[in-house]
């Protein structure tokens, strides 16, 4: 883990902006430090919630039973199916 350097704690402890708004001077690319705290509270806004949704789906329906071959059988009767 990287660790600040004495002069970034001092600006992150004298900023009355938070989050705290850091710029690379080689890229000009802006970042946000944020607390670690407040990053887990709001991380899972970052998740891919399709992704977790399908598994989630996958799972309950092979509970359920879905993954059974013997089901098979009823995609013959889909009339959307050649």
């Amino acid at each position: 883990m990287t660790q600040l350097t004495q002069e970034q704690s001092s600006a992150v402890q004298a900023a009355e902006e938070t989050p705290f708004r850091l710029v690379d001077p080689n890229t000009n690319t802006e970042y946000v430090l944020i607390r670690a705290e407040v990053y887990e509270r709001v991380r899972h806004l970052f998740d891919d919630p399709v992704a977790d949704s399908f598994l989630a789906q996958m799972e309950s329906a092979f509970a359920a039973g879905w993954d059974d071959p013997a089901l098979d059988v009823y995609n013959d009767l889909d009339p959307r199916r050649a």
